[in-house]
């Protein structure tokens, strides 16, 4: 029987870590605790809920299940799992979330050294999903290449970013904006929710379990346990890095007041702290970052749709590192017009069915009470992104009275009625009442 030792333990910690570490993942924390300003240590504590919490719940609710989202989606009945699964795959691999990571890693990393243009763009997108196709091809190699090779690399570079975000700040903590002072904690809370790194743990999920069985692990109890391990390790690192990039945002405001996004925070924080040079180690944390976020997201939808379609993975690796490459010269901005609207629709559902897969045992027929929820839930996502995409006239005038709907999150209460209902329902109809494991 084949056991991790720590080192294999450290590797595999790290590699979750890189498959969560995005651009956005650097990018908000900055412009959050620039907007915080003296609130910034509330604002912070929300963000890590949402931007630690929530990615690490999804990842130990697929480990206990055994499975990807297929077996998380089981109890909704076979054609609806799929759909939605399917959803999900799509929008945070080839459609939207795999191409932004390249077109942001060229704007961040890569257009101060070249200038925007689309055959620059082109040239950088070639080259980076020739790296990407390099390291997705093999995903049992993905614990050593990433996990023991790109991973240290990228960390030095944040250690070196952080360290002087605390012990060297532009300046002293600014002022906060109004949001902020009204509610510190739930703006934070929201801004971590808008990560959107509960979806990235849908799939990286069977990419963190698929590695560790590559490595000979076989006994599922162990494969559940080593998941929950490196997601701990992940998310401790995640904190670290989140923490520091909202000091940075709220001690810049005298050399980044102006700016309108969390890249540009960055770049001035770097220029003054270690002058032209130092835009070489912002493009090696981006570039690093999204490389590594795009592996995992390319990986997981191979071995998604490879199954599903029951088609070579190598195939459906290099359609999707085509198709992806091909999007990503559409531009930033017309792929988050695009996307936005969609990952906000999705959110809300990859949000409660992770909490109802967590809660399992609590009822006697998984399917009384996942199908009702998660139909209300729904509803409430296609509602939030039609909002999104700018089609408010088309949603009735009800929905933004609803509680909280102010903030983004209408559908909490709806959806926990329902729950309570269908809970309701399922313990009067029969059936044995399952007891934890």
């Amino acid at each position: 029987m084949t056991r991790f030792k720590g080192s294999d333990l450290l590797a595999l910690g790290f590699m979750t870590f890189a498959l969560f570490l995005g651009a956005g993942n650097i990018i908000f924390p900055a412009s959050a605790g620039m907007a915080a300003g003296e609130y910034v240590w509330k604002a912070a504590l929300g963000f890590l809920l949402t931007g630690v919490g929530l990615p690490l719940l999804t990842v130990v609710a697929l480990a206990r299940v055994g499975g990807g989202m297929p077996a998380l989606t089981a109890p909704l009945g076979k054609w609806a799992g799929t759909l939605l699964a399917v959803a999900v795959y799509l929008a945070i691999g080839p459609l939207f979330a795999t191409p932004r990571t390249a077109v942001v890693s060229f704007e961040i990393g890569v257009v101060p050294f070249t200038g925007d243009s689309a055959l620059a763009l082109f040239a950088y997108t070639c080259v980076y999903f020739g790296v990407v196709l390099f390291l997705s091809l093999k995903p049992g190699q993905l614990l050593d290449r990433v996990g023991k090779v790109i991973t240290p690399v990228l960390l030095i570079a944040l250690i070196l970013l952080g360290v002087a975000a605390v012990f060297a700040p532009a300046g002293p903590v600014g002022g906060s904006v109004e949001a902020y002072q009204a509610q510190p904690l739930m703006k934070g809370f929201l801004e971590g929710y808008l990560t959107m790194d509960a979806l990235g743990a849908l799939v990286f999920g069977v990419v963190i379990a698929t590695a560790i069985r590559d490595r000979g692990v076989t006994m599922p109890n162990l494969v559940t346990r080593y998941s929950i391990i490196a997601v701990i390790i992940a998310g401790t690192g995640l904190a670290l890095v989140y923490l520091s990039l909202f000091y940075l945002g709220a001690t810049s405001q005298a050399i980044a007041g102006q700016a309108s996004n969390g890249g540009q925070i960055l770049t001035a924080y770097v220029q003054q702290t270690f002058g032209n040079p130092g835009l070489l180690l912002l493009a090696a944390v981006i570039i690093l970052a999204c490389l590594t976020t795009g592996v995992g997201l390319i990986t997981a939808c191979g071995e998604f749709f490879s199954e599903l379609l029951q088609v070579s993975y190598a195939k459906v690796v290099w359609v999707f590192v085509l198709f992806s490459l091909l999007v990503s010269n559409q531009g930033l901005n017309e792929l988050i017009r695009v996307s936005v609207p969609v990952l906000v629709g999705l959110y809300p559902l990859a949000i409660v069915l992770v909490g109802l897969a967590l809660a399992d045992r609590l009822w006697r027929s998984s399917a009384r009470v996942f199908r009702p929820v998660m139909g209300v839930t729904l509803l409430f996502g296609i509602v939030d992104g039609l909002v999104a995409a700018g089609f408010d006239a088309l949603v009735p005038g009800v929905f933004s009275q609803l509680p909280w709907a102010e903030l983004g999150i209408g559908w909490v209460v709806p959806v926990l009625i329902t729950l309570l209902v269908a809970v309701a329902v399922d313990r009067m109809l029969p059936g044995p009442l399952r007891t934890p494991a």
